[in-house]
């Protein structure tokens, strides 16, 4: 079930391609496959059904939703030079991570963290207050988050505070 509903999410993302940006249906479909991104852990979580692949399917999931919404929104946003930069060093930070983990614990450590999960919602709310909320005022709110939570995962991959990868049929 929890993988149907990772599915869907990735359906619902490729329809986004086809929505106007900021229309009521561009709306409906961005929510859905947030809300969907919640449930999908939430139920293989109480059904006992947390697996690699699961995990996997996921993470293709937000990708294939990240990249859409950046095929969408950056064409029609005013970007700041700033803003590129400051989203140029926390990925940067991201980077030095992926590479930590492999070098200290030798494998790709994903840090779940409260300070992530917040990033992620976040960054999930802030095309939903962008006719509301000018982005030069809002960015800088996600990327303070977006930046301690980079340094959290960081220093929780370094000292090992980061939990070991789930085995297939195992659960969380």
């Amino acid at each position: 079930m929890a993988n149907t509903i990772t599915f869907f999410r990735i359906s619902v993302s490729i329809v986004l391609l086809f929505c106007p940006v900021f229309s009521p249906a561009f709306y409906v479909f961005y929510i859905a496959a947030g809300l969907s991104d919640m449930l999908d852990g939430f139920v293989a979580r109480k059904t006992d059904t947390v697996s690699k692949l699961g995990a996997r399917l996921d993470t293709i999931a937000d990708f294939v939703f990240v990249v859409v919404c950046l095929i969408k929104l950056l064409p029609i946003l005013s970007i700041p030079a700033w803003l590129y930069v400051w989203i140029g060093i926390i990925a940067l930070i991201k980077a030095v991570n992926i590479v930590s983990g492999f070098a200290v614990q030798k494998r790709f450590a994903a840090v779940h963290s409260v300070m992530n999960k917040v990033t992620g919602a976040l960054l999930f709310l802030l095309p939903l207050t962008i006719p509301a909320v000018p982005l030069k005022y809002s960015a800088v709110i996600v990327c303070t988050v977006a930046t301690l939570a980079a340094i959290q995962e960081g220093h929780m991959i370094r000292t090992g505070g980061c939990p070991p990868p789930v085995e297939e049929g195992e659960t969380i």
